[in-house]
């Protein structure tokens, strides 16, 4: 069977009323450390390389000069404490980033699961929060390299954002978009994460033997509030991945693919145009479906890839053909009714600071504020998953995956742990445990009562 280890990084903006800019280190930090439930303080940054390009070179980060503005009086920290990292019992991370709380899911083999545990990641952000960027992160084979990647995913994530972009409201000249961060990308390929933003992210970070395995951070991305769309682009980004180890990945050189993106998420009501090399163009229809053709015609499909590709069918034609059951199946169309809605009916002018509140307000967290519970409520989302089931994901990892047996260390020797990553676990007594990324883990090692039966049981986990 082929696995295919993913994960998602939610970052949440905060609004505390009496509070500025200049607070947003302190009040993020503030954040982390007051979360409620069990957890480990002592992340390992050894493993961090966040200069490590995957084109085989270090390179120097580019930093955006407005956040550069009002980090110019600030006191340096040490790591461990200006991120604040916290391992949570179900083998998540969640930690300040550069002034904002972020949550990191634990590993998950199936798409499914990893929606539960980016849903349980709202719930561990106990404050009115705004998601405003994300990025998904699949394990793939180093022998693929550079080049491969990124012929492979660049056309499917510029394609992808009319099946899962969140949506922007804007300003008179353009009153909105299909996605949330397009314009914020410059570039095609890059390592920069804060200014100057590629499509293809190139960060050399794997969390695991970086003598097998590439890890794709991807940062071209919205934050969405809909399970389904979470679902749906990362599905999307994995077969491809699936499809460049097959050496099956459709060929479409775009011109420009930062440009490409802004082209589709400004394609509300008309077809969108990619430009392709030699003065040719497609559409994301046209990308987004050759994707889906060579799948279906080039992979052995699991059910639950079977299902996505289904999915991602139905609506490329129902987005032409029945637009108000589009919309309840992906959020920027869903967000676009509702100011449209406001627009006809109430008088609410495109570009107007009320439009962006609506914005904002639809992807508040808070049931009693945010407008996507609202939807919920009024049975105008398919899809989301039973909050029962979410719940449990606060506490429990993924099955099988190596958060499970973080999850365990983190529960039962929290106090023998002297620090712990993504990729291992170090003890007070010296043992250095590995956590392969491509092995089952037993259910067994939840019930782990030493480290020396910790590491036994590592050890033990096989590649099915």
């Amino acid at each position: 069977m082929h696995r295919m280890l993913s994960g998602i990084e939610t970052e949440y903006g905060l609004a505390i009323e009496g509070r500025g800019a200049e607070d947003q280190l302190h009040d993020s930090m503030t954040l982390v450390r007051d979360f409620p439930g069990e957890c480990f303080a002592g992340w390992d940054y050894s493993f961090e390389t966040p200069r490590k390009d995957l084109r085989g070179f270090s390179a120097s980060l580019h930093i955006d000069p407005v956040d550069a503005e009002f980090d110019q009086d600030a006191k340096p920290l040490p790591a461990e404490e200006s991120r604040a990292d916290r391992i949570l019992t179900n083998g998540a991370r969640f930690y300040n980033d550069h002034g904002h709380p972020e949550y990191a899911t634990p590993e998950c083999w199936s798409l499914d699961e990893l929606v539960l545990h980016d849903k349980a990641g709202e719930m561990a952000v106990t404050s009115a929060a705004k998601a405003y960027g994300t990025h998904d992160s699949c394990l793939a084979p180093r022998s693929l390299g550079f080049e491969r990647l990124y012929k492979a995913l660049a056309p499917i994530l510029v394609a992808r954002w009319p099946l899962c972009g969140a949506g922007k409201a804007g300003d008179r000249r353009t009153p909105f978009q299909i996605s949330q961060r397009a314009d914020f990308f410059s570039e095609s390929a890059s390592i920069d994460t804060l200014h100057q933003r590629p499509v293809f992210n190139t960060r050399d970070e794997p969390h695991a033997d970086a003598r097998d395995w590439i890890r794709l951070h991807v940062i071209s991305v919205d934050a969405n509030m809909m399970s389904a769309c979470t679902k749906r682009r990362v599905g999307l980004m994995r077969l491809a991945v699936r499809l460049c180890i097959e050496d099956a990945a459709p060929q479409w050189n775009l011109l420009d693919p930062a440009k490409a993106g802004k082209d589709v998420s400004r394609a509300i009501d008309h077809e969108d145009r990619i430009d392709l090399e030699r003065g040719s163009w497609t559409t994301s229809r046209i990308i987004t479906e050759s994707y889906l053709d060579a799948a279906d015609n080039r992979l052995d499909l699991t059910d639950e890839e079977s299902e996505q590709i289904k999915d991602c069918r139905e609506l490329l034609e129902l987005r032409d053909t029945a637009f108000d059951s589009f919309a309840t199946r992906v959020d920027w169309a869903a967000k676009l009714q509702l100011m449209r809605q406001l627009n006809e009916e109430d008088g609410v002018k495109w570009g107007s600071p009320t439009m962006q509140s609506i914005d904002l307000a639809y992807h508040l967290l808070d049931e009693t504020e945010g407008l996507f519970p609202a939807l919920i409520a009024a049975a105008m989302v398919d899809g989301e998953p039973d909050p029962v089931d979410v719940q449990k994901r606060l506490t429990a990892p993924s099955e099988g995956t190596r958060a499970l047996a973080r999850a365990a260390a983190i529960t039962n020797l929290r106090g023998e742990i002297a620090t712990a990553s993504w990729g291992a676990i170090r003890f007070k007594d010296g043992t250095n445990v590995q956590l392969p990324p491509d092995v089952v883990y037993s259910q067994a090692i939840l019930g782990v009562e030493s480290t020396k039966e910790f590491l036994q049981l590592v050890s033990e986990a096989s590649a099915e």
